[in-house]
């Protein structure tokens, strides 16, 4: 025999039970308790960040050398020129260098051969300041915001060489990678060549978009038959 009571302790029992399925992050009323489905998240593409260009060197070998021959130099002159404000006499050099600047002409060919070698050092430097270097990393493209892959050139040409090794009919392949070209030369010992080439071309150019590289080199491939002993 049941009462008012009971029944509402009933409908407060199965309000609590409720409730705690809400925080628990199950689903109110479900059987089981099974957990609400997580919402579906699609698997992000590539992350256009900006064009990847060549990567920069860091020159630390020509900017080692200029920095030493100019801390060189002006330790020299300073020294000296504090030794003649000491009541010391000039070093040598110093003389001798003051000696042809005032007695040599500016159409003499020591010092037209003196400013063409400075004028050549200073375009060497702008060019090493200008250009990125580090040819031989291939840069990638950006899969994440913020980060930068290169490949070697030797590895993209074995991974290349590697796939030209599985085509039927190839002995050896020697492959080159460039910046702007990658070239495939191969060696086939049966097979005919314009259809060891045909295969040659789709596997080396599949690999190619499979490197992810910004700039895909063109593809050249040679296919010749082994040389007669």
């Amino acid at each position: 025999m049941t009462g008012p009571g009971s029944a509402e302790g009933a409908e407060a029992r199965e309000g609590a039970v409720e409730r705690s399925g809400e925080r628990s992050g199950e689903q109110p009323g479900a059987a089981g308790g099974l957990p609400a489905a997580a919402p579906d998240t699609a698997d992000p593409g590539p992350v256009d960040d900006g064009p990847a260009g060549r990567f920069w060197s860091a020159r630390r070998v020509p900017a080692a050398l200029v920095a030493l021959v100019l801390v060189g130099a002006t330790g020299l002159l300073l020294y000296d020129v504090a030794a003649v404000r000491a009541g010391r006499a000039a070093m040598a050099w110093r003389r001798r260098l003051a000696h042809e600047l005032a007695v040599r002409h500016l159409d003499d060919p020591w010092v037209l051969g003196a400013a063409g070698a400075a004028a050549a050092l200073g375009l060497w430097l702008l060019v090493l300041a200008a250009t990125p270097g580090l040819r031989a990393v291939l840069p990638m493209r950006r899969t994440a915001p913020g980060v930068r892959a290169g490949l070697d050139r030797p590895a993209a040409a074995l991974v290349l060489r590697d796939r030209a090794m599985e085509v039927s009919g190839v002995q050896s392949v020697h492959v080159t990678v460039g910046r702007r070209r990658a070239r495939a030369r191969a060696v086939a010992h049966f097979r005919e060549l314009d259809e060891v080439r045909g295969d040659l071309g789709t596997v080396l150019d599949d690999g190619l978009r499979q490197l992810d590289l910004t700039r895909r080199p063109r593809l050249t491939v040679d296919v010749q038959r082994p040389k007669r002993r």
